[in-house]
Protein backbone atom coordinates (compact mmCIF):
# COMPACT_ATOMS: atom_id res chain seq x y z
CA UNK A 1 0.00 0.00 0.00
CA UNK A 2 1.19 3.54 -0.64
CA UNK A 3 -0.13 5.93 1.97
CA UNK A 4 1.23 9.38 2.86
CA UNK A 5 2.15 10.08 6.49
CA UNK A 6 3.74 13.24 7.85
CA UNK A 7 6.23 12.82 10.66
CA UNK A 8 6.51 16.38 11.90
CA UNK A 9 8.33 15.81 15.16
CA UNK A 10 11.18 18.31 14.88
CA UNK A 11 14.34 18.29 16.94
CA UNK A 12 15.75 21.74 17.62
CA UNK A 13 19.24 22.76 18.58
CA UNK A 14 20.10 25.52 21.06
CA UNK A 15 18.70 28.91 20.15
CA UNK A 16 21.32 31.38 19.06
CA UNK A 17 19.71 34.74 18.34
CA UNK A 18 16.51 36.70 18.75
CA UNK A 19 14.48 39.06 16.62
CA UNK A 20 12.60 42.07 17.89
CA UNK A 21 9.22 40.59 17.08
CA UNK A 22 6.62 40.77 19.85
CA UNK A 23 3.43 38.80 20.19
CA UNK A 24 1.22 39.98 23.01
CA UNK A 25 -1.27 37.15 23.08
CA UNK A 26 -2.20 33.79 21.67
CA UNK A 27 -5.78 32.97 22.70
CA UNK A 28 -7.40 29.53 22.82
CA UNK A 29 -11.05 30.56 22.63
CA UNK A 30 -12.34 27.03 23.19
CA UNK A 31 -10.37 26.47 26.40
CA UNK A 32 -12.31 25.68 29.55
CA UNK A 33 -10.63 27.51 32.45
CA UNK A 34 -11.06 25.47 35.63
CA UNK A 35 -9.07 27.91 37.82
CA UNK A 36 -5.94 30.07 37.67
CA UNK A 37 -3.72 27.00 37.29
CA UNK A 38 -5.64 24.57 35.09
CA UNK A 39 -7.29 24.66 31.68
CA UNK A 40 -8.85 22.05 29.43
CA UNK A 41 -8.40 22.54 25.70
CA UNK A 42 -10.46 20.45 23.28
CA UNK A 43 -8.63 19.17 20.25
CA UNK A 44 -9.47 17.75 16.87
CA UNK A 45 -7.71 14.72 15.45
CA UNK A 46 -6.69 15.56 11.90
CA UNK A 47 -5.48 12.25 10.54
CA UNK A 48 -3.45 11.28 13.63
CA UNK A 49 -2.35 14.78 14.66
CA UNK A 50 -3.59 16.55 17.80
CA UNK A 51 -4.75 19.99 16.64
CA UNK A 52 -6.09 22.86 18.78
CA UNK A 53 -7.79 26.05 17.62
CA UNK A 54 -6.03 29.32 18.37
CA UNK A 55 -5.96 33.00 17.45
CA UNK A 56 -2.70 34.85 16.97
CA UNK A 57 -2.21 38.45 15.82
CA UNK A 58 -5.78 38.55 14.53
CA UNK A 59 -5.45 35.27 12.62
CA UNK A 60 -7.51 32.23 13.52
CA UNK A 61 -6.06 28.83 12.78
CA UNK A 62 -4.60 25.65 14.16
CA UNK A 63 -1.64 24.60 16.28
CA UNK A 64 -0.32 21.04 16.49
CA UNK A 65 0.61 19.76 19.97
CA UNK A 66 4.07 18.24 19.58
CA UNK A 67 6.04 16.93 22.56
CA UNK A 68 8.80 16.04 20.09
CA UNK A 69 9.53 19.71 19.30
CA UNK A 70 11.67 21.85 21.53
CA UNK A 71 10.21 25.23 20.66
CA UNK A 72 7.05 27.04 19.74
CA UNK A 73 7.04 27.10 15.93
CA UNK A 74 5.31 29.60 13.66
CA UNK A 75 4.46 28.86 10.04
CA UNK A 76 6.23 31.44 7.87
CA UNK A 77 3.34 31.25 5.38
CA UNK A 78 1.34 33.30 7.90
CA UNK A 79 4.20 34.91 9.85
CA UNK A 80 6.91 35.59 7.26
CA UNK A 81 10.47 36.13 8.44
CA UNK A 82 11.27 39.62 7.16
CA UNK A 83 14.88 40.04 8.16
CA UNK A 84 17.70 37.76 7.04
CA UNK A 85 19.84 38.60 10.11
CA UNK A 86 17.35 36.68 12.25
CA UNK A 87 18.41 33.43 10.66
CA UNK A 88 19.48 30.79 13.17
CA UNK A 89 23.17 29.88 13.14
CA UNK A 90 22.36 26.19 13.43
CA UNK A 91 20.14 23.95 11.36
CA UNK A 92 17.21 22.00 12.72
CA UNK A 93 16.97 18.28 12.22
CA UNK A 94 13.82 16.37 11.41
CA UNK A 95 13.07 12.68 11.06
CA UNK A 96 13.75 12.51 7.33
CA UNK A 97 16.34 15.19 6.71
CA UNK A 98 17.90 18.45 7.81
CA UNK A 99 15.69 21.55 7.70
CA UNK A 100 17.32 24.59 6.14
CA UNK A 101 16.68 28.30 6.67
CA UNK A 102 15.09 28.35 10.11
CA UNK A 103 14.45 31.76 11.69
CA UNK A 104 13.70 32.86 15.23
CA UNK A 105 11.37 35.44 16.75
CA UNK A 106 11.14 36.69 20.30
CA UNK A 107 7.64 36.63 21.78
CA UNK A 108 6.58 38.97 24.55
CA UNK A 109 4.10 36.44 25.93
CA UNK A 110 2.14 33.35 25.02
CA UNK A 111 -1.30 33.19 26.59
CA UNK A 112 -3.82 30.38 26.90
CA UNK A 113 -6.70 32.46 28.19
CA UNK A 114 -5.45 33.45 31.68
CA UNK A 115 -2.51 31.02 31.66
CA UNK A 116 0.43 33.26 30.73
CA UNK A 117 3.87 32.11 29.58
CA UNK A 118 6.23 35.04 29.13
CA UNK A 119 9.48 35.62 27.23
CA UNK A 120 9.00 32.86 24.70
CA UNK A 121 11.02 32.38 21.54
CA UNK A 122 9.46 31.02 18.39
CA UNK A 123 11.16 29.26 15.52
CA UNK A 124 9.82 30.22 12.09
CA UNK A 125 9.87 27.66 9.30
CA UNK A 126 7.84 26.72 6.23
CA UNK A 127 5.04 24.32 7.17
CA UNK A 128 3.04 24.85 3.98
CA UNK A 129 3.34 21.24 2.84
CA UNK A 130 1.69 20.03 6.05
CA UNK A 131 -0.94 22.75 5.74
CA UNK A 132 -1.72 21.66 2.19
CA UNK A 133 -1.77 17.96 2.99
CA UNK A 134 -4.02 18.31 6.04
CA UNK A 135 -6.22 20.98 4.41
CA UNK A 136 -6.07 23.24 7.46
CA UNK A 137 -4.81 26.73 8.23
CA UNK A 138 -1.76 25.80 10.29
CA UNK A 139 -0.39 28.69 12.33
CA UNK A 140 2.26 26.61 14.05
CA UNK A 141 3.34 23.94 16.51
CA UNK A 142 3.34 23.99 20.32
CA UNK A 143 6.34 22.15 21.77
CA UNK A 144 8.34 21.53 24.93
CA UNK A 145 9.19 25.17 25.71
CA UNK A 146 5.48 25.86 26.25
CA UNK A 147 4.47 22.54 27.83
CA UNK A 148 7.33 21.99 30.31
CA UNK A 149 5.84 24.07 33.15
CA UNK A 150 2.60 22.07 33.11
CA UNK A 151 1.38 18.62 33.88
CA UNK A 152 -0.04 17.66 30.49
CA UNK A 153 -2.92 15.20 30.30
CA UNK A 154 -3.25 13.89 26.73
CA UNK A 155 -6.66 12.25 26.51
CA UNK A 156 -7.60 10.67 23.18
CA UNK A 157 -10.74 9.25 24.80
CA UNK A 158 -12.28 12.69 25.45
CA UNK A 159 -10.23 14.50 22.76
CA UNK A 160 -8.87 17.11 25.13
CA UNK A 161 -5.58 18.33 26.57
CA UNK A 162 -5.52 19.40 30.23
CA UNK A 163 -2.72 21.77 31.27
CA UNK A 164 -2.12 22.16 35.00
CA UNK A 165 0.62 24.48 36.24
CA UNK A 166 3.37 22.91 38.38
CA UNK A 167 6.00 24.23 40.79
CA UNK A 168 9.74 23.70 40.34
CA UNK A 169 9.45 20.18 41.75
CA UNK A 170 6.63 19.19 39.40
CA UNK A 171 3.90 19.34 42.04
CA UNK A 172 0.59 20.62 40.69
CA UNK A 173 -0.39 24.04 42.04
CA UNK A 174 -4.02 23.06 41.60
CA UNK A 175 -4.80 21.06 44.78
CA UNK A 176 -7.63 19.13 43.16
CA UNK A 177 -6.97 15.68 41.79
CA UNK A 178 -8.16 14.26 38.50
CA UNK A 179 -11.67 12.88 38.22
CA UNK A 180 -10.20 9.85 36.47
CA UNK A 181 -8.24 7.21 38.38
CA UNK A 182 -4.49 6.96 37.79
CA UNK A 183 -3.78 3.24 37.46
CA UNK A 184 -0.03 3.09 36.75
CA UNK A 185 3.09 5.10 35.99
CA UNK A 186 6.58 4.82 34.53
CA UNK A 187 9.61 7.06 34.79
CA UNK A 188 11.36 8.62 31.84
CA UNK A 189 14.56 10.50 31.09
CA UNK A 190 14.45 13.95 29.58
CA UNK A 191 17.17 14.03 26.91
CA UNK A 192 17.34 17.74 26.11
CA UNK A 193 13.61 18.11 25.46
CA UNK A 194 12.84 14.53 24.46
CA UNK A 195 10.83 12.08 26.58
CA UNK A 196 12.80 8.82 26.54
CA UNK A 197 11.35 5.68 28.11
CA UNK A 198 12.94 2.30 28.72
CA UNK A 199 10.90 -0.46 27.14
CA UNK A 200 11.21 -4.06 26.06
CA UNK A 201 9.98 -6.25 23.23
CA UNK A 202 9.50 -9.81 24.39
CA UNK A 203 12.05 -9.11 27.13
CA UNK A 204 14.67 -7.44 24.91
CA UNK A 205 15.50 -3.92 26.24
CA UNK A 206 15.03 -0.87 24.00
CA UNK A 207 14.60 2.89 24.35
CA UNK A 208 11.72 4.82 22.79
CA UNK A 209 10.98 8.52 22.40
CA UNK A 210 7.40 9.59 23.19
CA UNK A 211 5.99 12.08 20.68
CA UNK A 212 2.40 13.34 20.37
CA UNK A 213 2.99 14.45 16.75
CA UNK A 214 4.25 11.16 15.36
CA UNK A 215 1.34 10.01 13.21
CA UNK A 216 2.68 6.47 13.25
CA UNK A 217 5.03 4.67 15.60
CA UNK A 218 8.55 4.11 14.34
CA UNK A 219 11.17 1.47 15.02
CA UNK A 220 14.77 1.84 13.94
CA UNK A 221 15.98 -0.63 11.35
CA UNK A 222 19.15 -0.87 13.50
CA UNK A 223 17.23 -2.15 16.53
CA UNK A 224 18.30 -5.61 17.79
CA UNK A 225 17.19 -8.45 15.53
CA UNK A 226 15.62 -10.29 18.47
CA UNK A 227 13.27 -7.33 18.87
CA UNK A 228 12.67 -6.71 15.15
CA UNK A 229 11.31 -10.24 14.73
CA UNK A 230 8.16 -8.93 16.48
CA UNK A 231 7.70 -6.26 13.80
CA UNK A 232 5.40 -7.92 11.27
CA UNK A 233 5.41 -5.98 7.95
CA UNK A 234 2.25 -5.60 5.89
CA UNK A 235 3.31 -3.28 3.06
CA UNK A 236 5.03 -0.03 2.17
CA UNK A 237 4.06 3.60 2.71
CA UNK A 238 5.50 6.99 1.75
CA UNK A 239 6.86 8.92 4.71
CA UNK A 240 7.08 12.71 4.39
CA UNK A 241 9.37 14.54 6.79
CA UNK A 242 9.48 18.11 8.06
CA UNK A 243 11.42 19.26 4.99
CA UNK A 244 8.78 17.73 2.65
CA UNK A 245 11.18 15.04 1.42
CA UNK A 246 9.61 11.61 0.89
CA UNK A 247 11.02 8.15 1.51
CA UNK A 248 9.39 4.75 1.17
CA UNK A 249 9.33 2.61 4.32
CA UNK A 250 7.96 -0.71 5.51
CA UNK A 251 4.76 -0.55 7.57
CA UNK A 252 3.31 -3.23 9.81
CA UNK A 253 2.42 -4.08 13.40
CA UNK A 254 4.77 -4.12 16.38
CA UNK A 255 3.99 -6.71 19.03
CA UNK A 256 4.93 -7.47 22.66
CA UNK A 257 5.99 -3.98 23.76
CA UNK A 258 6.14 -3.35 27.52
CA UNK A 259 7.17 -0.24 29.47
CA UNK A 260 7.29 -2.06 32.81
CA UNK A 261 6.12 -5.31 34.36
CA UNK A 262 2.58 -3.91 34.58
CA UNK A 263 2.44 -1.48 31.63
CA UNK A 264 2.13 -3.29 28.33
CA UNK A 265 0.82 -2.34 24.91
CA UNK A 266 -1.21 -4.17 22.34
CA UNK A 267 -0.06 -4.49 18.72
CA UNK A 268 0.63 -1.02 17.29
CA UNK A 269 0.84 0.15 13.70
CA UNK A 270 4.53 0.95 13.18
CA UNK A 271 6.96 1.81 10.41
CA UNK A 272 10.51 0.53 10.03
CA UNK A 273 12.83 3.45 9.29
CA UNK A 274 16.26 5.00 9.78
CA UNK A 275 16.46 7.16 12.92
CA UNK A 276 20.09 8.27 12.46
CA UNK A 277 19.23 11.97 11.94
CA UNK A 278 16.89 11.94 14.91
CA UNK A 279 19.40 10.21 17.18
CA UNK A 280 22.15 12.61 16.15
CA UNK A 281 19.98 15.58 17.04
CA UNK A 282 18.71 14.03 20.28
CA UNK A 283 22.21 13.13 21.38
CA UNK A 284 20.91 9.67 22.23
CA UNK A 285 20.31 6.29 20.66
CA UNK A 286 16.59 5.68 20.29
CA UNK A 287 15.31 2.37 19.04
CA UNK A 288 11.96 3.87 18.13
CA UNK A 289 9.24 6.50 18.57
CA UNK A 290 5.88 6.00 20.30
CA UNK A 291 3.27 8.30 18.81
CA UNK A 292 -0.45 8.26 18.06
CA UNK A 293 -0.78 4.49 18.43
CA UNK A 294 0.65 4.74 21.95
CA UNK A 295 -1.61 7.60 23.06
CA UNK A 296 -4.61 5.81 21.56
CA UNK A 297 -4.01 2.94 23.97
CA UNK A 298 -2.87 4.97 26.98
CA UNK A 299 -4.61 8.06 28.41
CA UNK A 300 -1.34 9.69 29.47
CA UNK A 301 -0.31 12.43 31.90
CA UNK A 302 3.16 13.89 31.27
CA UNK A 303 5.03 15.52 34.16
CA UNK A 304 8.28 16.92 32.77
CA UNK A 305 9.78 18.02 36.09
CA UNK A 306 9.13 14.74 37.86
CA UNK A 307 10.05 12.86 34.67
CA UNK A 308 7.03 10.61 35.04
CA UNK A 309 4.26 9.33 32.79
CA UNK A 310 0.99 8.52 34.54
CA UNK A 311 -1.71 6.40 32.95
CA UNK A 312 -5.40 7.04 33.50
CA UNK A 313 -8.02 4.34 33.50
CA UNK A 314 -10.35 4.02 30.52
CA UNK A 315 -14.05 3.92 31.48
CA UNK A 316 -15.55 0.48 31.62
CA UNK A 317 -17.41 -0.36 28.45
CA UNK A 318 -20.94 -1.54 29.19
CA UNK A 319 -22.56 -3.82 26.64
Amino acid sequence: MRVFFYIISLVFTLQSGFANYRINQVAFAEAEILNQYTARIPFQLIDNLIVVKAELLGQKGNFIIDTGSEALILNNVHFPAKYAHNKKRQKMSGVVSIIDNPFERKLNSFVIENLVMENQTSDVIDLSHIETSKKIKLLGVIGYSILKDYEVFVDLYLNQITLSKTDNNGTKLDPRGYLEKIVDSVGFQLKNHTIVVNASINGHPLTFGVDTAAEVNQINHKAPRKALKYFLPKGRILLTGASNRQIEVLAGNLHRVKLSKSVYLGPMQTILTNLDNLNKAFGTSLDGILGYEFFKQKRTIINYKKEKLYFVQYPLQLH
